[in-house]
């Protein structure tokens, strides 16, 4: 029989809840009893205090015999009456001393001799019996006697109690130390880690690694939770993949048409060229005609620029990686381009001389150089064009930034940037293929690339790169 998270939980703290109870009660009871026993020795004190006044007054008369000893004598033993009844009544299942009806015989019978002391002084006896004085002296002590050796085993049984109930306190934090730890570990390993669990498996899911999250055989909403996730992992697979494909067929199209349009245009001005020059052959203006030849040249130049920066995007080369300084591979493009830097843009290399990581040179140095034209091209004739370079906190990887103070980026075309043949410069000015080759060179290296940007105000391209190295046919 499978049992739900909810019912474990219940379950759980119903255990908790009814063990706690039971303490709670146990030690309410010693408290309750703790508490009458030190009412019951209250009023027993005042018992005991309240017959000693009456001895008082009663040794009082043997001595001077003014009848008013007599008299509060009797006021203190009827007193001593009431509060032995009220104890009787009220106290007599909490008391130590259960013959309480025989002390309350004992003093009735201690109060009818007083009474019928007083009788005898009123009737004018001036000369009291021996026997009679014995007998109350003799019921006086023996009253006071009997209450002291009560008030006696009473206090002693009180104190025991007192300890007993402190002990019971101590003891009571023994199980309910231990019911906390179980519960504790309860939700520690049926709660807390396959919910831990799911966590780090939805985060994976969130950075696009779709493995299934193990399975768990708790029994209860886990275990269905994990069922469910795991099914659901298994769709976005299949939904994965038919988006990768969908991209494919969408990134061919897009390669097709760009090859096409960019090729279509050279090959238009040649044949336009070789059209005029056939009708024109063996007259016409020379001059005009070596126009002609050398614009279809160019164009010859173009289409052939064109595909071989089509080879080089979809060549498939396996890296030639070796230990390289980075600040020699930025010196190098740096050199590279020195030509085409503008006077009034200001050049700025912020990188540290440490930073050494495997890389392919060659491929990392095209890399330099297509972000660097780029980013000149965006600048124009003035501006700034800034490279910096840093170790990453892991220091697993470095990072290299290419920021400019160009035109910026607009924000639909920052998505489609790196797709083949995707441009914004004028026909003839780029084949549309220098960023994607980027984005392949960096992916192969087991790196990644960001792009942030705004209009106006420039773009700055990061790269991230390994520093072990990494080597892939992938593009």
């Amino acid at each position: 029989m499978k049992i739900s998270i909810r019912q474990k939980i219940f379950l759980a703290f119903a255990i908790f809840i009814g063990i706690s109870g039971l303490i709670w009660l146990r030690s309410y009871h010693s408290q309750y009893v703790l508490h009458q026993k030190l009412q019951i020795i209250e009023r027993k004190n005042n018992l005991f205090n309240t017959i000693l006044e009456a001895r008082r007054y009663e040794k009082n008369f043997f001595l001077t015999l003014d009848k008013e000893n007599i008299d509060q004598a009797l006021v203190y033993i009827n007193t001593a009456e009431d509060i032995l009844l009220n104890i009787t009544s009220e106290y007599g299942k909490f008391t130590l001393t259960k013959n309480l009806p025989e002390r309350l015989t004992e003093l009735r019978a201690y109060k009818k001799s007083l009474s019928e002391l007083l009788q005898l002084h009123q009737n004018g006896t001036l000369l009291i019996p021996p026997a009679k004085i014995s007998l109350i002296q003799l019921q006086g002590r023996k009253l006071t006697t009997e209450l002291e050796n009560i008030l006696a085993k009473e206090g002693q049984v009180t104190r025991d109690l007192t300890a007993k109930s402190k002990t019971i306190h101590l003891i009571a934090l023994v199980p309910i130390v231990i019911l906390s730890g179980l519960v504790a570990l309860f939700l520690i390993f049926n709660v807390n880690r396959p919910l831990k669990m799911i966590e780090d498996a939805i985060a994976k899911i969130a950075t696009g690694d779709f493995k299934n999250i193990p399975e768990i055989a708790t029994g209860d909403e886990f275990e269905s939770l994990v069922t469910s996730l795991n099914n659901m992992i298994k769709e976005l697979n299949k939904r994965s993949e038919e988006l990768i494909q969908a991209k494919k067929l969408a990134s061919l199209g897009r390669l097709t048409s760009g090859v096409a349009h960019e090729l279509n245009n050279p090959l238009n001005n040649i044949s336009t060229s070789v059209q005029i020059l056939l009708e024109e052959f063996g007259q016409g203006d020379p001059e005009y005609q070596k126009e002609l030849l050398i614009g279809a040249e160019k164009q010859v130049d173009r289409a052939r620029n064109i595909v071989k920066a089509l080879l080089e995007f979809s060549r498939e080369r396996t890296l030639k990686v070796k230990t390289v300084n980075f600040i020699d591979l930025v010196d190098e493009a740096v050199k590279s381009i020195k030509r085409e830097l503008p006077a009034n843009v200001k050049l700025e290399l912020d990188v540290p001389a440490d930073i050494q990581a495997n890389l392919d040179p060659d491929r990392i140095q095209r890399v330099l150089i297509n972000l660097i034209l780029n980013a000149l091209q965006a600048v124009g004739d003035e501006g700034t064009l800034k490279i910096t370079a840093s170790k990453e906190e892991n220091q697993q990887e470095f990072s290299f930034e290419v920021q400019d103070t160009g035109c910026g980026i607009a924000k639909e075309n920052i998505t489609r940037i790196f797709d083949p043949f995707f441009s914004t410069k004028d026909v003839g000015k780029g084949s549309g293929l220098g960023l994607s080759i980027v984005y392949g060179i960096i992916e192969q290296h087991g790196g990644w690339i960001k792009v942030t940007s705004e209009e106006g105000e420039g773009a700055t391209f990061t790269v991230f790169l390994p520093t072990g190295g990494q080597s892939s046919n992938i593009l």
